[in-house]
Parts: structure tokens; sequence; C-alpha cells
């Protein structure tokens, strides 16, 4: 007997805005109603909303980047029931295949003002930027961004089963007690928000009680995943989540095309509306057979592939660009192993927000090097070479091509642009100083 066609069980229009879908929510909550039932063992197609319900734009101007409304993130397809799942069982996602829709082969990555969502390093780039991409079959180009085209690692940066009444209290508990105690000049975590909440196909009174309680969809959290960003998680992944509700209640949505390690600039793969197909299969009890306290997952088989010593890894240390010394500090170490590569490309006529938003999209690979040699964190990141069309080896002085411009928002001057800001020049640190002279006619064209 052959195999019978593949059931769609979420679809989305791109047509209307997403508070308009019912089978679309963007909070986690026990009580948003299912948008559709999957059987124990059935393969689905899931089509998704970019993450931000269509709020970005194929153009060439960042204020939609600069305007985003982040109380209406993430836009998620679900929840589904799983038939026969229940609490302690794990829901093991197999991720088939994902795909753009055919009508809208692009995707883009931004840069967040510093001021509405911010990014991995926001206190030297503050302004919001854009790039959009083309999808030609697996490969990734940009206006914005020249001379680069690279194959995407096509993967759902969301995915996971809706928490229970307890587990979203506990989410709720410790991250309100973070926020008390924050002393830092910006925000640590978001607690549950009336503004923006949408809850798929519930009423009036249920809606309010989903924004009153429901979590965030930033973050992802350790009972269940979500928001976690693994580039690697591709097709033929398998995903082992814990179920904490009846029926599962699975969510999924937040496409992208493609991304480096770390995401860097928030808004940082190349995010995409499209089609996900996955198997779902229920392992009983699975939770305590496989003592699991957060999902594990297998990397499938597709990852672009380049040649013997075809990338070239900087080192950063948890000491920070002013020169401070941070104990032990892995975000800080992946801070300046960034800023180490921006500077390096910088020399080939990029913009240094061209370069932040491609170290967000393209698979570069970012690991901890070490973590024990006190006080100073290593991380590196390695950058492939072979996903540009000129030579970027370490061999000398560097040719500054003309590489156009990215989309910034309006109001950014010439000087905006590079790492010196307002002023002619910027220290790194370690006595590494750039003067901002090699992308000024590129910057011209943003001159306010």
């Amino acid at each position: 007997m052959g195999k019978t066609a593949i059931r769609t069980v979420g679809e989305v229009s791109l047509d209307k805005p997403a508070t308009e879908h019912t089978n679309i929510h963007n909070r986690w909550h026990p009580d948003i109603p299912f948008a559709g039932s999957i059987k124990d063992g059935e393969t689905v197609k899931i089509e998704c909303l970019d993450w931000t319900g269509g709020q970005i734009g194929n153009n060439d101007s960042a204020d939609d980047i600069r305007n985003v409304d982040l109380t209406r993130v993430h836009c998620l397809t679900g929840p589904f029931e799983v038939e026969g799942a229940q609490p302690g069982d794990i829901l093991l996602v197999e991720i088939m295949d994902v795909q753009p829709f055919q009508d809208q082969p692009w995707g883009f990555t931004g840069v967040f003002h510093k001021e509405n969502g911010g990014g991995f390093l926001d206190e030297i780039y503050p302004s919001a930027a854009k790039a959009i991409w083309d999808f030609e079959g697996i490969f990734a180009t940009s206006r914005h961004i020249p001379h680069v085209k690279f194959a995407g690692i096509i993967h759902p940066g969301i995915l996971g089963c809706a928490p229970s009444a307890e587990v979203l209290e506990t989410w709720n508990k410790r991250e309100a007690e973070l926020i008390s105690a924050n002393k830092l000049e910006r925000d640590v975590a978001l607690p549950p928000e009336l503004k923006g909440v949408h809850a798929g196909a519930a009423d009036a009174a249920l809606k309010e009680k989903v924004g009153r309680e429901g979590a965030r969809t930033i973050p992802g959290r350790p009972e269940h995943g979500g928001n976690c960003d693994i580039k690697n998680l591709s097709r033929g992944s398998k995903v082992y989540l814990p179920v904490h509700v009846p029926g599962a209640k699975f969510s999924v949505g937040d496409l992208h095309f493609s991304q480096g390690d770390g995401e860097i600039s928030f808004c940082g793969a190349i995010e995409m509306a499209g089609v996900i197909t996955i198997n779902f299969k229920v392992i009983k009890n699975g939770v305590a057979d496989l003592g699991l306290k957060s999902p594990i997952y297998l990397p499938g088989p597709v990852e672009p592939q380049f040649g013997p010593g075809r990338h070239i890894y900087f080192e950063g240390f948890s000491v920070d660009e002013h020169g401070k010394q941070h104990y032990m500090d892995v975000a800080v170490a992946y801070r300046q192993t960034t800023l180490r590569c921006i500077e390096y490309l910088r020399r080939f006529g990029y913009n240094d927000y061209q370069i932040y938003l491609l170290l967000s999209s393209a698979p570069i690979q970012g690991h901890v090097a070490g973590i024990v040699d006190i006080p100073n964190a290593c991380t590196t990141l390695g950058l492939p070479v072979d996903i540009f069309d000129f030579d970027i080896m370490p061999s000398g002085p560097a040719k500054a091509l003309d590489m156009g411009i990215c989309a910034f928002e309006t109001g950014v001057t010439k000087g905006e642009v590079t790492a010196g800001g307002k002023n002619s020049e910027r220290s790194f640190g370690g006595g590494l100083t750039y003067k901002a002279s090699v992308v000024e006619k590129v910057k011209e064209a943003v001159s306010g």
C-alpha cells in the first residue's frame, strides 16, 4: 500500500494579520485552546508566519525594525493536541523538512535598536539596521551585504510543549525575582504582558487571563525548550520534549533559513515565513525512563560542508572593550570574539553593521574553548571563508571593495555606521584602535 499525502494541520495566510488567525498564539500558557489534533506516529505539515507576524518588509529602510512591536511576538502556530500524550511522557519530534513559502522567497536579518529589543552588541551598535536575503534554492544572497553567498541550515527557532500551571508559576516566580533584583540599566527578563497578547481561539476572558499569566516566548526555558535558536536543529534532527499537559499542546514557529551560533543581533537569523514537516511520536513515561529535566536532540545530517582549513577562527576572552577584567564570563568573551571578527572583515570595505548582520545569519561556528583557567574564559568564532567571492585569508594588507550599504533606520548619521559612533575612532581594548576612514564612501549614503 502506497503512502498517503501528508496532511496540513496548521494553515496561515500572509495576507491577513496574525491576530486574525485562530491557530496562532504568542504566549506560553496551558489554557490556550487546541488548534488541531495530530495522531501518535503521524507526519504533518505546519505553516508558520515569520516571528514578527509580518511586521518587517522587503525594502531598504530599517524603520520597521526600529518600530517593531515586540509585545506581539513570537507568532507560533498551535498549540496542537498529540493524541495519547500525557504529563511525564516524551514527545519525540522529528524534523522532516523546512521550506520558505514559494510566493515569499526572501527573509530578513535585523539589528534591533538599543531601546527596542537591543542585541548582543547594542552598547556599541545601538541603531536599527536590516539586511534582506533572497533565496536561490538552498542558497541565500543579499543586496545589503554583497559578495556573500551561502547554503542555509534551515531550522525552526522555537518548538516546545505548553507548560503546566505549576511549571508556568515556576517560570513567572523565578523571572520576577530576577527582575526585582536587577541592578542593570536594561531589561533582564520580560514579565507577562497584556499588551499585544494573542491566544488563538481563546475568548475575551481567557485571552485576558493568558495576558496576565502567560510567559513571554522570548527566552528558552529548561523545562520545555522553546526559543533555543539552535542552528543545527535542522532537517533530520530529532528532539525529545518533556510533556507537561494532556495532549502535549505542541507549538512551533520562528523559522530560520540560516543562522550563526549565538544569533547575536537578536533578530539575527535569516527570519522567514514557511512550512515545516514534522513526525510526532509519544514515548510513554519517557521523562523518568530517560532521566530528562530538559530537552535533548540528535542533529540531522544536513550541514554546509567547507574543506579543511576553510575557517578562520577568532579568539576572545573575558576582558571587555574597556579593558575591564571579568571573572570567567563567557558572554563577555564571545562579545570580544565577535568584535575581533568585525575588525578583521572591516578591512575589506564592509561597514560594522553589515558584518554584525552577517555574523548573525551566516553559519559561523561558536565554541567555548576554555572555562577553567581563571580569570579568563575563552571562546572562539569560526568564520567560513568560502561564503565570500573574494579571498579573505590572512595574507597581509586587505583591499577595500565597494560593499554598498545595509538598510538603516531614518536619522542614522554617517558617523554611527561604524563602531566609532559619532567620533572618528574607538578603542576596542588591548591597545587596538580603529580610525573610521575605510568606508567613508559607503557611509555617505546614509549621511544625515
